[in-house]
């Protein structure tokens, strides 16, 4: 693509999101720029590469892992450990959506990776928990999957509870960390009820954390005080404000509907509807990038929610049919959401001020009875639907989100 071509783009999208072509273009090259700073980020994988593997040495491991678990080359950690010299890779295990991560369905079951003629143990089958009988002949579970940063995202919950299985055996735990593809500063939303812990809620930390997996294990082994003998093997050269396109490390959708990096930034917030019955375009070629039902006025929902002037983020009014998952093959309106500046945008928020609107303009339609099984947080989910302001729930909750930051300040390695 030639010079010409790429301004007329940013001319076209400048007048769409009603900014000058000068000021668009140069946050590309902003952006351009602030990737190019940053292009030598080592996972953890990476690093036990480099370091011969030495931290496994003499090991029986099993591995945690899916289709995102790979080094900087393309290459799998299920064969790189595989190779490795000095170490015996005796088990494998997968999380929801499968070792390939290509399944959407609510239960998988076990199977065989065809390279090592391994067995890989679903955890999201039969059981979530790994038991006694998968951890025979195994000294270390080593974990490697791509985390999106967000609280009901179950990658975390595999996480824990293979953490929770190997404290019971006394087997060793390695996290082979991984950047927040989010970042690892921004930290938003309400946290979880004591007490409502779930599969979709582990631990009582806020929807947005902005930790990577390598401090969700150090916050889990402390506060669920599991005594467990656990190493993380540190992420080199990232810097916790970055998001993940600047780190130079290769993109895999971390499950099928998570298919690039703005609807990871989205998720925190469109994530929380879905739930309720609102199309968050499963079934689409942009899931959570739009929202509808057959019930809403795309048009008027826009107006509604641009008039809110949320920071860096614009609404266009949208039709779409999904193909599969809620409205399948029904005609639905709703909004389009354009991330404007991704710096100031916040998805919390964002979520919170659709539920609101959507209270407000279809009190009847739109039924809220699941909301909270997302969220977790039962005054939040309570005043949304009483119509209260956002300003005034998020006001509400900040005391237990300061203390939050306070909590996770000790684990953080970056």
């Amino acid at each position: 693509m030639n010079f010409n071509s790429v301004s007329c783009r940013i001319t076209i999208i400048a007048i769409c999101l009603s900014v000058t072509p000068s000021t668009a273009f140069s946050q590309v090259t902003q952006n351009k720029a602030h990737r190019s700073k940053q292009c030598d980020v080592l996972t953890g994988i990476d690093v036990l590469q480099r370091d011969h593997f030495k931290q496994l040495s003499g090991q029986r491991v099993g591995l945690v892992t899916n289709h995102t678990g790979i080094n900087r080359q393309w290459i799998s950690t299920v064969q790189l450990l595989s190779e490795a010299k000095n170490v015996q890779l005796v088990a494998l295990f997968s999380p929801e959506h499968g070792f390939e991560g290509r399944l959407d369905v609510a239960k998988i079951n076990d199977a065989r990776d065809t390279s090592t003629g391994l067995k890989i143990h679903s955890l999201y089958g039969k059981t979530r928990i790994p038991t006694d009988e998968m951890l025979v002949g195994i000294d270390t579970l080593v974990f490697d999957i791509q985390d999106i940063g967000t609280r009901f995202y179950t990658y975390i919950s595999t996480m824990g509870n293979v953490m929770q299985a190997a404290a019971k055996h006394d087997i060793r735990v390695v996290i082979l960390d991984r950047p927040n593809p989010i970042n690892g500063i921004d930290v938003q939303g309400p946290v979880l009820d004591a007490g409502s812990e779930s599969f979709v809620g582990y631990h009582r930390i806020a929807v947005r954390h902005g930790m990577t997996t390598g401090e969700l294990a150090k916050m889990f082994n402390a506060e669920l005080k599991l005594n467990l003998d656990l190493k993380i093997i540190k992420i080199e050269g990232w810097n916790r404000n970055s998001f993940f396109d600047a780190t130079g490390l290769p993109w895999i959708n971390p499950s099928p509907n998570m298919r690039c990096l703005t609807q990871a930034l989205l998720y925190p917030g469109i994530g929380l509807l879905e739930t309720t019955n609102l199309s968050v375009g499963r079934g689409t070629d942009t899931p959570f990038e739009i929202i509808g039902a057959p019930y809403i006025d795309g048009v008027k929902l826009a107006h509604k929610l641009n008039t809110a002037r949320l920071a860096g983020i614009r609404f266009v009014p949208i039709r779409f049919t999904p193909d599969s998952s809620k409205f399948n093959n029904e005609q639905c309106d709703g909004v389009n959401f354009v991330i404007t500046n991704r710096k100031t945008f916040h998805p919390l928020k964002t979520g919170l001020e659709l539920a609101h609107t959507l209270r407000l303009m279809y009190p009847k339609e739109w039924k809220t009875d699941s909301l909270n099984r997302l969220l977790s947080h039962k005054y939040t989910y309570e005043s949304l639907r009483a119509g209260k302001p956002i300003e005034r729930i998020q006001a509400d909750y900040k005391t237990e989100l300061e203390a939050f930051r306070t909590r996770r300040k000790q684990y953080l390695l970056y």
